[in-house]
């Protein structure tokens, strides 16, 4: 792996956000079509697509193991894809970069092939833990041999055939569900996953669009709780499709926050993905006082979308339920930055999982904030956020944000609400999951 080289930038104040602007296609979503594309015999065409390094680590993936996939001249991908069960073993290492999504879906598609796969990744990747996977894949056959017991670089042997199971999450994580899915896509029998607290079911909406019976349930066992149930009976068959990915809720919530910051603000953001799994941080700030209004309701490939207006707002501070963590754990960091400026107190809780993303979000957030000025106190499942009541932070920096596009972003946002100006570390991360940040930025300021 080469040096990484820093990119330092400073973000300072600017004018209100205003006009229209519309943000990259949903990474979730970019991924999981470039996957099951490749699964189906036949093209698929995906219009939409987001065209960061993270979707670029999953389509290199693929057509490492046969997969065909290529750019047209009107800006659509086509993928000719083998067939589940038709991907090759591929000849040299799978190089993941920073994406820990491409890696544990790859991880669950693959270990139910009955060949060896390596997987390797940049410095942040490898430092991440991936047992919550490895376990449920190990269940069913698959064997790994990994630095540290659970870090890239990860040799894997595929079990073929593999065995189904009955799986219930012991943590909320859309990402272990979505690995022991795809496992059993090609696994005899009926493989089940039970997730206590919903968690995003892009896997399960994609999955039926390329025609698998993909079944969704509750458990209603003495100990079950009603949890919800997916069961698919393998292996599967899976047909091409015509695919169009909405706008990525994530990227949105920088641009939401940031108009919601700035006096004068009145922002529309096109056609953005609310799927009720994912819009947790658009309930947050609007419960915080925040003005976005969803026009333009829509259904765009099997997920509900919409235009949405949103207008600089006075907020407060809100207690936030730890139920609502799954559809937004991702949008923390930017929240973080809007209970910054929010009148009173804003308290998260139930956030474990942010301490082993790209970074420790938690500890990142809290060091960046109070460095610009912010009253954070750090707490072993979040962070308690004393706001300023609509006065601008301080500012200053470089703030360190540990190679975390999120964390780089998230800081972007505090220095257009900032007196001085917030300088960040590292802009380079932030073409993981959103190359146009900078100059969609800059425009929508101007």
């Amino acid at each position: 792996m080469s040096a990484h080289r820093f990119s330092t930038h400073r973000f300072v104040p600017q004018g209100p956000l205003t006009g229209r602007i519309r943000v990259p296609g949903d990474k979730s979503i970019s991924h999981r079509a470039l996957m099951f594309a490749s699964l189906a015999i036949g093209e698929t065409l995906i219009d939409g697509l987001l065209e960061g390094e993270d979707v670029h680590a999953t389509a290199r993936a693929m057509q490492q193991m046969g997969a065909r996939i290529e750019k047209d001249e009107a800006g659509r991908w086509r993928v000719h894809g083998v067939g589940v069960g038709g991907l090759l073993e591929p000849a040299v290492p799978l190089e993941m970069g920073n994406s820990g999504t491409s890696t544990r879906l790859l991880m669950g598609l693959l270990a139910s092939h009955g060949f060896q796969a390596s997987f390797t990744g940049d410095a942040s990747l490898s430092a991440r833990p991936m047992a919550r996977v490895i376990a449920p894949l190990s269940q069913m056959g698959a064997s790994f041999t990994a630095r540290g017991g659970d870090r890239l670089p990860i040799l894997m042997e595929g079990a073929h055939p593999a065995v189904p199971i009955t799986y219930r999450l012991p943590v909320a994580s859309a990402q272990v569900k979505s690995a022991v899915l795809l496992a059993a896509l090609n696994t005899p029998g009926i493989t089940t996953v039970i997730e206590p607290v919903p968690t995003r079911d892009h896997t399960e909406r994609m999955l039926s669009a390329f025609g698998v019976d993909v079944t969704i349930g509750e458990d209603n066992t003495e100990d079950g709780d009603g949890a919800r149930t997916i069961a698919i009976h393998g292996p599967c068959d899976m047909t091409p499709c015509t695919l169009t990915v909405p706008g990525d809720p994530s990227s949105a919530a920088f641009f939401a926050v940031a108009a919601l910051l700035v006096p004068g603000s009145d922002l529309v953001i096109e056609n953005v993905g609310l799927n009720p799994t994912r819009d947790g941080i658009f309930r947050v700030l609007r419960a915080m006082g925040g003005s976005i209004e969803e026009l333009e309701c829509r259904e765009v490939g099997g997920e509900p979308v919409a235009d949405l207006r949103v207008r600089h707002s006075a907020l407060k501070g809100v207690e936030v339920d730890s139920a609502i963590a799954p559809s937004m754990i991702d949008e923390f960091p930017v929240l973080f930055v809007a209970a910054a400026l929010a009148e009173g107190r804003t308290v998260t809780s139930g956030l474990e999982e942010l301490r082993v993303k790209e970074s420790d979000r938690l500890a990142t957030m809290a060091a960046a904030l109070s460095a610009v000025g912010a009253g954070v106190e750090e707490r072993a499942d979040g962070l308690v956020i004393e706001g300023s009541a609509g006065r601008p932070l301080a500012g200053g920096g470089p703030v360190a944000t540990r190679l975390d596009h999120r964390i780089a972003m998230s800081m972007a946002v505090a220095g257009l609400a900032s007196t001085d100006g917030v300088a960040i570390d590292d802009a380079a991360p932030i073409a993981t999951s959103f190359p146009g940040f900078l100059k969609l930025l800059a425009r929508a300021a101007q």
